[in-house]
């Protein structure tokens, strides 16, 4: 079996509240590198598992991880936005437990594809690199009142207005061509103060918007609901508070499921130390009536 590389995270809690042993079938809905599943099926032998993911690296990786369960795991191509479609084709009309992690792989943030402050590479961003928009079509041809709002909603940045108009002063020279000098552009409007990059909203903010992540989740995430056997359990991993409530609201006016998570679960302090990237993380899981 090939280590897994990419650190998972909450996994044991994610082991513990979504999975069962009397589960049959689980699907992974962003299967990314492969760590959830890989535990999830080292776990629980009985369990076969579906693993999606719309990046075309993140399933080779998964792929290597995974090998050894052989026939207790296949892997798809595909956004969870087309979830219904995508195992209707496989033939797939139910399952026992689903999980959505909304995090970015370690490999997509080293891998120059413009996820990264210090990318010297064309901005692109996209989960899929079969979608057409990218980040540099975001910040070189949206107006300054989209943009302004994208970065204020998604981003949630409290400076979304100066950065947005610095981007579109700064692009009237010449196209924004790197992820390095969009980062540049934001550190001269938000100075560094702490761990945390100044241009980290900003990045996720475009990323968010790249690839369609809010209406795309939302879509996703009902119609696993729709989906899911009775008894069995949805669990999604946000990092960002608008994904967060965007769960936490669909899981409490659902007619079909109820919160198990009251409140969300959160790493643990040596989770943290050991992967600071986990700090934000948040886990909301909900059971269908």
């Amino acid at each position: 079996m090939i280590g897994v590389t990419h650190i998972p995270v909450l996994c044991e809690e994610v082991i513990e509240n979504l999975v069962s042993a009397e589960y049959s079938l689980f699907v992974d809905a962003t299967v990314g590198g492969g760590g959830h599943a890989h535990h999830i099926l080292e776990r629980y032998k009985g369990i076969r598992l579906i693993g999606l993911d719309a990046d075309e690296e993140a399933l080779h990786i998964a792929q290597e991880v995974l090998r050894g369960y052989g026939e207790r795991v296949q892997l798809v191509r595909g956004n969870f936005k087309d979830l219904k479609e995508i195992l209707n084709g496989i033939g797939i009309s139910s399952f026992d437990g689903i999980l959505f992690d909304l995090g970015l792989s370690t490999y997509q943030l080293t891998g120059e594809r413009g996820f990264s402050f210090n990318d010297e590479v064309f901005p692109d961003m996209r989960m899929d690199d079969r979608a057409e928009l990218t980040a540099y079509d975001v910040v070189n041809t949206y107006r300054y009142d989209v943009l302004k709002k994208i970065i204020g909603e998604y981003g949630e940045e409290e400076k979304a207005h100066r950065i947005a108009k610095a981007i579109v002063e700064e692009r009237k020279k010449r196209p924004i061509a790197t992820s390095k000098e969009l980062a540049g552009i934001i550190l001269k409007v938000k100075k560094r103060r702490g761990k945390i990059h100044p241009a980290t909203k900003t990045f996720q903010a475009i990323r968010m918007e790249v690839n369609r992540e809010p209406e795309n989740l939302r879509t996703g995430v009902l119609d696993a609901i729709d989906m899911l056997n009775r008894r069995g359990r949805i669990g999604v991993i946000s990092f960002h508070s608008l994904e967060d409530r965007t769960i936490k609201g669909i899981f409490k006016t659902s007619a079909v499921v109820n919160a198990v998570t009251k409140k969300p679960i959160r790493p643990e302090r040596d989770e943290i130390r050991k992967n600071p990237s986990s700090r934000s993380a948040k886990l909301r899981v909900a059971e269908k009536i």
